[in-house]
Formats: C-alpha cells, sequence, structure tokens
C-alpha cells in the first residue's frame, strides 16, 4: 500500500490488527471524544456520528496531507444500544438480553481526506445460542468481556456463543474493511500494491 500517511484515530488493536491485515500500517492518533448517544438517537447515526468526530477531531492535530480514519461500534438490541459493561451485573443483564436472541452490529467509519470527509455505516445481524447464568460468570472472570460493547468479543472466547452472522465479520470486529478499502482508495490511496 503506497501514496498515503494514513492515521487511525483509535486505540483499538483490534482495528489496527484488521488494517494490517490489508497490508495498512498506520499511525494512531488516540483522540477523546463525548460518546454520549443523543436522546433517541438510533444506533446507525450514533457510530456514524462518533466515526466523524472522531477522525475530523484527529485530523485538526496532524498534517493536511494525513488521511485519517476514525470508527465506532455499537451493539443494538431491541433498539436500544449496549455499551461497555461497567461491572458483572451490567455484563450478565446484557449477555441475557443477548442471550437466544439475534441483534445488530452497527459500525461507522469515516476517512478524512484533503480536508473533506466520506463515512458508512455497515450493518449486520450477530445470533447467539442460549447462555446458562454459570457461562456467564466464568465469561466475566475470563476478563474478555470488560471493556466490550454488548460485553463479549467476537475474535475471542465470545465466538463460542455465535451461532451465526449474517453480515461482515470485520465490521463487527470494528472496522468493516470493504467500505474502509473503498474510502481510502476514493482518497487517492492505493490499496493493492502494484
Amino acid at each position: 500500500m503506497t501514496g498515503c500517511e494514513i492515521v487511525l484515530a483509535s486505540a483499538s488493536p483490534r482495528r489496527l490488527e484488521l488494517l494490517r491485515q490489508i497490508g495498512i500500517e498506520p499511525a494512531v492518533h488516540v483522540v477523546e471524544v463525548d460518546e454520549t448517544p443523543g436522546e433517541g438517537e438510533p444506533a446507525v447515526v450514533f457510530v456514524e456520528r462518533l466515526a466523524r468526530d472522531k477522525a475530523a477531531t484527529a485530523a485538526l492535530a496532524l498534517p493536511d496531507s494525513a488521511v485519517v480514519i476514525g470508527a465506532d461500534t455499537a451493539i443494538e438490541v431491541d433498539g436500544r444500544i449496549l455499551g461497555k459493561p461497567k461491572d458483572f451485573d451490567d455484563a450478565a443483564k446484557m449477555l441475557s438480553r443477548l442471550s437466544g436472541t439475534r441483534h445488530q452490529v452497527h459500525t461507522g467509519v469515516a476517512v478524512v481526506a484533503g480536508g473533506s470527509v466520506s463515512s458508512s455505516v455497515t450493518s449486520s445481524q450477530v445470533f447467539f445460542r442460549e447462555l446458562t447464568a454459570e457461562e456467564i460468570a466464568v465469561y466475566w472472570r475470563s476478563g474478555e468481556p470488560r471493556d466490550k460493547a454488548g460485553a463479549y468479543a467476537i475474535q475471542g472466547l465470545g465466538a463460542i456463543f455465535i451461532e451465526k452472522i449474517v453480515g461482515s465479520y470485520s465490521a463487527i470486529m470494528g472496522l468493516p474493511l470493504f467500505a474502509t478499502a473503498r474510502m481510502l482508495e476514493a482518497a487517492g490511496c492505493k490499496i493493492l500494491p502494484s
């Protein structure tokens, strides 16, 4: 991949890993933005707004030549956004709510290049098997759910709870590679080597 100075506006090791998977070794510039959903704000609007805010905020501190990627992921079940659990009880409620049902995972991605912003949202469905209270407790003790939206990680131990997905695996992990590559290419960044 050549031709662009790509910067990831995220501390997420999963997003960095995904970019590396397609041959991109970005610089990382972590930004802080308010991640509170607006009153009645739909999840798809919320994640796209945060992705744009993160990319735009990082771009302000970087050279104009930088191509900045921002992203945000939210889990939605029954019209409600599930954030990161505060404690075990919160995680247990989330995982019990996901147990035996399907939910939506929405990931917004934004690219700032040359003063313009492009963005999109990729939505996927995740189908969970039934979980027991004991499985939820053991999973919590693994440490994995503590900093994950919806209290699970598809790329980790949480994968054993997932019967199937419909949509983009990379988007569920935190960065839709198809949409990201398309936006980077539109910004003049070459993804495939010559």
